[in-house]
Parts: C-alpha cells; sequence; structure tokens
C-alpha cells in the first residue's frame, strides 16, 4: 500500500495582517473527514468532506484559510474550494455577533491506497490555529476483479417498476372531469333537442306541415338523383297533416287508400286531384325510377301549400259555424 503527504501552502484568503501584527501558533483541535457516501469502507472515486470547525468567531474577526494543492504523483484530487457553513450564529444586544462556523473542501481519490492527511492551519484575527489531521491515514479500497472468471454480459435493459395509485391519480382524476364534462354536454344537447321536439310538437299540425314543406323550396331537389328525397320528403309532411286533420292513418297507408279515405270528406275536388296526381308521381319517382320535369317539380310545394293552407281555413271555417 502506498502512503502519500498532501502540501498545503498558506495563502491568505481574507486580508493582510496589520503591519507588525505578532500573533500566536497554537493547536486548537481535529479535523473531520465525512465520506458523502454511507458505507463502511471508502471505494475509489467516492467523495468526502475535509475539514474544521471554528466556534465562537466574533463578527468583523480575521479569517484565513489555506489554499490546498496536491502533488502529482498523488491520486487524490480536489474538486472546489473551500466552503463555509454558519452552523450557528449568537446576537446579543448593542455587541458584535458571534458564529459557529464549518469550514471543508470536497477530496476524491482515483487510486486505492493509505494517505495521510496534512493539518489544517488557519488564520483568526492574529493567531494560526492549527487542526490536527485524523490520526488514522485515509484508506480507500478498489473493488477486486476476478480477471480469471472475469465474463462480459450486454447492457441490461431499462428497469420498469409499476405505477402507483399516487402517479396515476392525477391522470384518474383528469379523465374522469373530461368523462363528467363530456356526459353533462351530451345530456343538455339531448334535453334541448328534446325541448325543441317537444315545442314543435305542440305547434298545430297545419304549422308543423307548412314549416317541413318551407325546407324543400327552390330548385335544388329538382335534379334526378334528389327527386325521390324531395318527393318523399313532401308527400311525408302531408302524410302527417292528413292524419292530423281527418283522422286517417295516412303513414301506414298506400296512395291509393288515402284518396279512397278522403273521397267523401270535405276537399274542393280540384285541390283533391291536384294532390292525388302529385301523390301518384311521388310514387313514380321512388319506386318506378321515374324523372319528374322542371315544371312538374315547380308546382309541388306550392300545390302541397294551397292544400294545407285551404284545408285549415276550410277548418277555421267550420269551427265558426
Amino acid at each position: 500500500m502506498k502512503l502519500a503527504r498532501i502540501l498545503i501552502p498558506i495563502l491568505l484568503l481574507a486580508a493582510a495582517a496589520p503591519a507588525g501584527a505578532e500573533g500566536l501558533r497554537k493547536e486548537a483541535g481535529e479535523t473531520f473527514l465525512e465520506p458523502l457516501q454511507k458505507r463502511d469502507s471508502i471505494l475509489v472515486a467516492d467523495q468526502l468532506h475535509y475539514g474544521l470547525k471554528l466556534e465562537n468567531i466574533e463578527e468583523g474577526t480575521l479569517l484565513a484559510l489555506p489554499q490546498m494543492k496536491l502533488e502529482k504523483e498523488i491520486p487524490l484530487e480536489i474538486l472546489g474550494e473551500w466552503q463555509l457553513d454558519s452552523v450557528r450564529v449568537s446576537r446579543r444586544k448593542e455587541k458584535p455577533a458571534r458564529y459557529d462556523i464549518r469550514a471543508y473542501i470536497l477530496l476524491t481519490a482515483w487510486t486505492g491506497g493509505r494517505y495521510e492527511l496534512p493539518d489544517i492551519p488557519v488564520l483568526v484575527g492574529r493567531d494560526t490555529l492549527v487542526f490536527k489531521a485524523p490520526a488514522e491515514p485515509l484508506e480507500v479500497t478498489e473493488l477486486p476483479v476476478d480477471m480469471e472468471n472475469f465474463q462480459a454480459h450486454d447492457i441490461k435493459g431499462q428497469v420498469s417498476f409499476p405505477y402507483t395509485l399516487k402517479e396515476l391519480f392525477p391522470w384518474i382524476y383528469g379523465i374522469g372531469m373530461a368523462l363528467m364534462a363530456i356526459a353533462a354536454l351530451v345530456l343538455w344537447l339531448t334535453g334541448r333537442s328534446r325541448r325543441e321536439a317537444q315545442a314543435h310538437s305542440a305547434d298545430p299540425p297545419h304549422i308543423r306541415a307548412l314549416r317541413k314543406l318551407d325546407e324543400f323550396r327552390g330548385d335544388k331537389f329538382w335534379k334526378p338523383e334528389r327527386q325521390k328525397a324531395f318527393y318523399s320528403g313532401v308527400t311525408d309532411a302531408l302524410r302527417e297533416y292528413i292524419a292530423s286533420r281527418y283522422a286517417v292513418g295516412a303513414m301506414e297507408m298506400t296512395t291509393a287508400e288515402i284518396f279512397e279515405d278522403l273521397k267523401d270528406s270535405d276537399i274542393p275536388e280540384e285541390l283533391y286531384r291536384e294532390m292525388k296526381t302529385l301523390f301518384e308521381t311521388a310514387d313514380f319517382v321512388k319506386f318506378a325510377k321515374f324523372t319528374a320535369t322542371d315544371e312538374e317539380n315547380a308546382k309541388v310545394v306550392p300545390g302541397a301549400v294551397r292544400f294545407v293552407t285551404e284545408t285549415y281555413q276550410q277548418e277555421i271555417a267550420e269551427n265558426v259555424l
């Protein structure tokens, strides 16, 4: 095992002592050596705090620490400058504060061995206080490697640990709140649609029919590929109106059955024939792939509207009488 010693030249870090001032050199205690890794032995590349403790230092006192320097052949390395921690501060009324100070540097070793640590001299005021090094050398242990039985292994994959409830809770909470918001929105939209449907269903039959017929105004439904939807929409609106106005099961009846039941009603003859022609044309378009002319299409919605308004007005006149 190798023995080595650290050389410490003194460098005043605070301020120079006054000219002509002479102080005393005296022992002030022991240094401390604290490994940062909490284990029984010190291994290569472990880091240690090496330093001293100053107690009851009056505020304003000159304090100088040595600049640490190592010989080139010593496999110890200083990893930083001196660090100062105020362990305790004592303040008294109208008197300077007093400090307990902890000063240390960070050491590490890159090779196993036994290393003697030096005393640490510190200038405090005019006096030089010497802190004795540990009695036992610093022993650094290397990890033994069995080269005869050594086998190379592949790099292990990343270790994955199961998620804890604490980690999952924010996600669960966020997803739950999002689902509740979506459910509330769906319920609101459903209720709104139901309310609108109820409001429309509360309208008189002729109003509902005219509102539906108004959706088919214009020539956008006259193209051959759209005529089936056009005639189906118009006749469905008329079927609902006829079922309400004349108490005829028009929604489930054929054109012939509907107009057979309406034959003895009070519908004017001309209006009766016009509506029968409209329904028959619609049957040809829906079931026989018939294509109506623009002239025929142009008469559909106005004729249906006229049928609804005239029969409704006739109903009003009958009620008045």
